[in-house]
């Protein structure tokens, strides 16, 4: 075995090229299997060591990833990380995780280390929809792409689902199933992205429904479960009635599912609730909850291959609306 031997040592007892060496370690086309065992019984005996990072620096290029999320504590981002990861790593890059806060106060510091670091791309899930965050993302001449929220101010790809036509739906559904009198737990006001047409679809079809919006049943929340807790005990010391809450998540939804526990009540027999999302807290809820169900692993996924993209060929991918469905279970009864 040889000290530090070099991609031309290979190349010389495999009797081949540097440039099919090359080939082999790169894994591109243009070589015979049987010269792929020579190449690689070569490396074997002479101890060649690949050096990818040295390599992938002189390409400009790390192979690495970031993912801004702003929160950890929902299961809403665990199966998108799990279709970006599994896509990612089929593709030879490698993901960084960061925690850049529920406000997003953290974006600033974490993009100028992801600049220090070199990292390829940044996808950004379900960030707040403010306009620093924005412009750090659109301006730090990293390709990046949003998942489950969009800029309105940039031209940055994003991937997501039709979230007025889900609410719409969800909000039809209840209506179908004989419920007049439903309240809204709405996310936060001033978010213009999923909140507001979340409301917009809820407000809507009550209206081609021939129901007149009663105000009073709209709760603004965040869209965790302490937040549709406390606007559901809200909503029921109101004493204004109701018949079924439609949730802007299932963690959300689940608040209120506890809320009517802490009252007293059993969901759906005093109210039903639907959520939106389908993560696995959904699944693990009692009564287990229906919900609008987003694809969330296949929007990871997707929104990995519309990065690749941009970082392999310059080509900024065009926005993607992916489909929903009502995934039904039994929070919600028929009256």
């Amino acid at each position: 075995m040889m000290n530090n031997p070099t991609i031309k040592d290979v190349a010389e007892k495999a009797n081949v090229s540097i440039a099919t060496v090359s080939r082999v370690l790169n894994g591109l086309p243009g070589f015979s299997a049987n010269t792929e065992k020579r190449v690689r019984e070569a490396i074997d005996a002479l101890g060649y060591r690949y050096n990818a990072v040295a390599r992938n620096l002189k390409m400009n290029k790390t192979n690495i990833i970031a993912v801004l999320i702003p929160q950890v504590e929902t299961t809403f981002y665990v199966k998108i990380l799990d279709g970006l990861e599994d896509a990612a790593q089929n593709s030879g890059y490698s993901v960084i995780i960061c925690h850049v806060g529920a406000s997003g106060i953290r974006t600033r510091e974490y993009i100028k280390m992801l600049l220090h670091r070199r990292v390829d791309g940044i996808i950004g899930c379900s960030l707040p929809p403010k306009e620093e965050i924005d412009t750090l993302m659109a301006e730090c001449g990293i390709p990046c792409v949003l998942v489950s929220t969009l800029s309105t101010r940039y031209s940055i790809p994003y991937i997501r689902v039709d979230d007025f036509k889900a609410s719409y739906s969800a909000t039809t559904y209840l209506i179908e199933k004989g419920h007049r009198s439903i309240g809204m737990l709405a996310g936060l006001q001033n978010d213009l992205v999923a909140g507001k047409l979340r409301l917009e679809g809820y407000q809507h079809a009550l209206l081609d429904h021939g129901i007149p919006v009663n105000k009073s049943l709209i709760q603004y929340t965040g869209f965790s479960y302490e937040t549709g807790l406390n606007a559901t005990r809200q909503l029921l010391n109101s004493q204004e009635p109701f018949t079924a809450i439609v949730a802007c998540s299932d963690e959300v939804a689940v608040g209120a599912i506890s809320a009517a526990y802490e009252a007293g009540l059993k969901v759906p027999d005093a109210f039903s609730v639907i959520g939106y999302d389908n993560t696995k807290t959904a699944e693990m809820s009692i009564p287990p909850l229906t919900t609008v169900s987003q694809p969330l692993y296949a929007m990871g996924k997707q929104a990995f291959q519309m990065l690749k993209l941009e970082m392999e060929q310059g080509k900024k991918a065009k926005n993607k609306i992916l489909p929903f469905e009502i995934m039904e279970r039994r929070s919600v009864r028929t009256i």
